[in-house]
Formats: structure tokens, C-alpha cells, sequence
């Protein structure tokens, strides 16, 4: 666990953003796994990071502290089970070996063909809207459009769609599990 003044020195290096700490990095993983490559900021990343930063300024063990941090133990639970779910579809279109590289996204991920935009957007929408691969109260990642395209240009996009359909179908009136 970092202090404050150990921390306030990490964030206060205008270059900190180029190479981070493996300690920032731990605090502000993507997926919550220490030293994860596929790490960027999107809008999660910083509620994540505001988070972190905020019971890092608060006394270690005090009651908002601990609130803070079952907030980020939760926050980070859930995406480790959306990543799981788009893992386990993956694995059962085949890419057992390329999961992985088909779920990282850096901050230099690119759109295959940006004529797929429209299409991915769409089918991520359609995903959260038909499917409970996405807890209800999620807010739609990018990165998971960078996925999508992935798929489409790998031309597995509808079969991924379908079997996310039918293991996580959405059911109406009933949370999913990480819905908390």
C-alpha cells in the first residue's frame, strides 16, 4: 500500500503518464491484475483512478477508507467477471490460444477498418441490450468496441453474439450477478 507522500510524488511527475510506477500501474490496471499490458484510460479507468486516489488520501482503516475500498474491490470484481464472460465465448468460438490478445486493448489499439465502427457500436449495444454479459448498471466500455471490431474482422462477430445470447440471456426483472 503506497502513503500519501509516496503517492503524491508519483502523481505529481508531469511524465508519470509516458512509464508509469509498477505501483500506479497496480492502482490503475484495466483489469486489476498487477503489471496487465492491456491497460488504458478510458472513462472506467479514471472513475477507477479517482476512486484510488481518494482513499489514498484518507487515513489508513478509517471507515471511508474502508468504504473506498470495497467500492474498488467491487469495481474491479466486476470487470474480472465481464472479462471472464467475453473470455469464455471466445474460448468457445475456438481462440483458446488468442483470448487474451483478442480482449487487450492498449492506448495503441486501432479499429481494423473504420467502416466497421457503426457495425461493432451497434452489436456492442445490441450485446448489452439482449445479453447479461454486461451488468445492467454498466456504463458500455470502449474497449470492448476494439473487441467487437476484432471480431467482425475475424468474422465471428454473430456467432459471438449468439452464443453470448444464449450462455448469458437477459432476463427481465432479474439482475445479473454483478449487477450488486
Amino acid at each position: 500500500m503506497l502513503g500519501n507522500t509516496a503517492y503524491e510524488a508519483i502523481d505529481s511527475n508531469p511524465y508519470s503518464s509516458f512509464g508509469a510506477t509498477l505501483a500506479r500501474d497496480d492502482e490503475k490496471n484495466l483489469w486489476s491484475m498487477p503489471h496487465d499490458v492491456s491497460h488504458t484510460e478510458a472513462d472506467d479507468d479514471r472513475i477507477l483512478y479517482n476512486l484510488l486516489v481518494v482513499r489514498n488520501q484518507q487515513a489508513t482503516d478509517s471507515e471511508e477508507w474502508q468504504k473506498l475500498n470495497y467500492d474498488i474491490y467491487t469495481l474491479r470484481q466486476i470487470r474480472r467477471e465481464v472479462r471472464n464472460r467475453w473470455k469464455h465465448i471466445l474460448e468457445d468460438l475456438g481462440f483458446q490460444k488468442e483470448a487474451d490478445s483478442l480482449l487487450s486493448v492498449t492506448k495503441l489499439s486501432t479499429i481494423s477498418d473504420s467502416k466497421n465502427t457503426k457495425k461493432a457500436r451497434e452489436l456492442l449495444l445490441k450485446l448489452a441490450e439482449e445479453t447479461s454479459i454486461f451488468p445492467t448498471s454498466w456504463e458500455l466500455s470502449e474497449r470492448y468496441l476494439f473487441v467487437v471490431d476484432r471480431l467482425i474482422a475475424l468474422d465471428a462477430a454473430e456467432e459471438f453474439f449468439k452464443i453470448a445470447r444464449r450462455t448469458y440471456p437477459k432476463k427481465p426483472g432479474v439482475p445479473c450477478l454483478a449487477d450488486g
